[in-house]
């Protein structure tokens, strides 16, 4: 003979049952993409996120800092999908390591790198030679990005060894830990003037362009992307996709941005 349920249990059961609907969505959703990017993608890295989320998708999550770092954590093993470095060199690092899916590196951007200072300062230094920055700083100090790591900073310090002007200027440099710090330091009034890309002087209104560094003076700034073989993503290789198509690009040129 079958015993009868106790009243408490069957409502316990119910309950139970009543709640694996709900819970099984949330253990089989494949996750969002995980992009790790260059600190000065922030503003068209999320516009472009927004934009994927518009199209039906879950908003890819989004981590910011400097390439080195970044790569760093790629290659000791981080659980990302995809990675966008602001320059070839990290994303060799990573490829060497064996951390990234065959044949999805590709050149997403390009940029420029400039001279900034206080959005009240006129000043204009031209920096095609050494003399004119060399006056504009004279006894003060100059932010960049760590140029030992930092992309920002390594394409920075090339601009100022083609004109002449490194020895001179190392001694005064303010190292930041990314091409953003560096921003931030000429923000505050922390520094009189900052190397940083052209994307992030757009990006802030407590700034200007003081003077652009030639083209031929450092390395192409290019900014490639890659998936990643730790990923987890099924959405990583069509967010990629997304990000190097036309839509994707005209995202980021928005920004500032080159596309390539």
């Amino acid at each position: 003979m079958s015993r009868q349920i106790p009243a408490l249990s069957r409502r316990a059961l119910i309950g139970v049952l009543a709640a694996v609907p709900l819970a099984l969505p949330a253990c089989t959703a494949a996750p969002p993409p995980l992009v790790l990017a260059a600190a000065s993608l922030q503003e068209a890295m999320r516009a472009a996120a927004d934009a994927w989320a518009r199209m039906g998708h879950l908003r890819p999550t989004l981590s910011f800092a400097a390439s080195s770092a970044l790569a760093r954590q790629i290659v000791a093993g981080a659980p990302a999908d995809l990675f966008v470095s602001a320059d070839m060199p990290w994303m060799d690092a990573v490829e060497k390591a064996g951390r990234i899916v065959p044949g999805s590196r590709a050149v997403l951007l390009g940029n420029r790198l400039v001279l900034v200072a206080a959005a009240g300062n006129p000043r204009t230094v031209p920096l095609d030679q050494a003399g004119p920055l060399l006056a504009a700083i004279g006894g003060g100090r100059l932010a960049m990005a760590d140029p030992d790591a930092v992309p920002a900073g390594i394409y920075g310090k090339a601009a100022l060894q083609k004109i002449g002007a490194w020895d001179r200027i190392a001694p005064q440099l303010v190292r930041a830990e990314n091409v953003r710090a560096a921003l931030a330091l000429v923000e505050r009034g922390a520094v009189p003037f900052g190397i940083v890309y052209a994307t992030d002087a757009r990006a802030s209104t407590a700034v200007r362009v003081a003077g652009m560094f030639p083209a031929g003076s450092h390395p192409p700034i290019l900014y490639p992307v890659a998936r990643l073989s730790q990923g987890r993503s099924a959405d990583a290789e069509a967010f990629r996709r997304f990000l190097l198509s036309p839509a994707g690009k005209a995202i980021f040129a928005s920004f500032g941005f080159t596309p390539r």
